[in-house]
């Protein structure tokens, strides 16, 4: 028993080394990518122009174009700098492209709504009036 605590023990703290490792990694791979882009780029949104400062620049993402953060060129033509809702925003609208639903594609007529739920409330409310 005592072996089998022992050996899950060992797998749980390397599987946590490795975890924090690889945590590690990605952001110092980040740091150095968004160094550069701010260096760069205007500290500026691409896409709704809001304007970032020392004090909110923590607010402003680089955006992979490509969506490849591993294609990270010197010259920054694969980066945008975007604020973190166009940032959000961005990656929703990749995730529903990949999906397969594109709405500036998707856009077929579809069958106009025939129900109308007001249609008699005139009549419902003249019911309802108490009569003088």
């Amino acid at each position: 028993m005592t072996d089998k605590k022992s050996a899950s023990r060992f797998d749980s703290n390397r599987l946590d080394r490795v975890v924090a490792e690889a945590h590690k990694a990605r952001l110092d791979r980040h740091r150095g990518y968004r160094e550069r882009s701010l260096r760069i780029h205007p500290w500026v949104c691409a896409r709704c122009s809001r304007e970032f400062t020392r004090e909110n620049l923590h607010e402003l993402t680089v955006h992979h174009k490509d969506h490849d953060h591993d294609n990270n060129p010197t010259d920054g033509s694969n980066w945008e700098n975007l604020c973190v809702y166009c940032h959000d925003n961005e990656h929703r609208r990749f995730v529903d492209q990949v999906k397969g639903f594109d709405p500036l594609v998707d856009n077929e007529p579809r069958e106009a709504a025939t129900h109308k739920p007001f249609a008699n409330l005139e009549q419902l409310l003249k019911q309802k009036q108490p009569k003088k």
